[in-house]
């Protein structure tokens, strides 16, 4: 069982930056495939960003240019780097992680986060 969580939301203006953290315990995430979700006020949550066991990541075309999705398996912890943030960008922020996981969706993903709120004001 691994258990992620959160942290580094948090309110930024417009044009700023942040650095999101997803912490894991209970195991290794060096095998699991790894990515962050979003759900905004009245919305469904959303996919943001993942990052394969490999190493390899996608980005929805949202955040393409503008996030930066990254591992560090020694400590067992993935980031999330958000640059020229947007009031869109708004939204809990939510870390998850699975083994066969189909990129772009939640399927797959086993373990989840509580969130972490993103607030970008205008």
């Amino acid at each position: 069982q691994v258990q992620v969580v959160e942290s580094g939301g948090g309110l930024v203006q417009s044009g700023g930056s942040l650095r999101l953290s997803c912490a894991a315990s209970g195991r290794t995430i060096s095998s699991l495939d790894m990515g962050w979700f979003r759900q905004a006020p009245g919305k469904e949550r959303e996919f943001v960003a993942i990052i394969k066991w490999s190493g390899a990541t996608d980005y929805a075309g949202s955040v393409k240019g503008r996030f930066t999705i990254s591992r560090d398996n020694a400590k067992s912890t993935m980031y999330l780097q958000m640059n020229s943030l947007k009031p869109e960008d708004t939204a809990v922020y939510y870390c998850a992680g699975g083994r066969t996981v189909v990129p772009g969706t939640i399927s797959g993903m086993t373990y989840w986060g509580k969130g972490t709120l993103v607030t970008v004001s205008s």
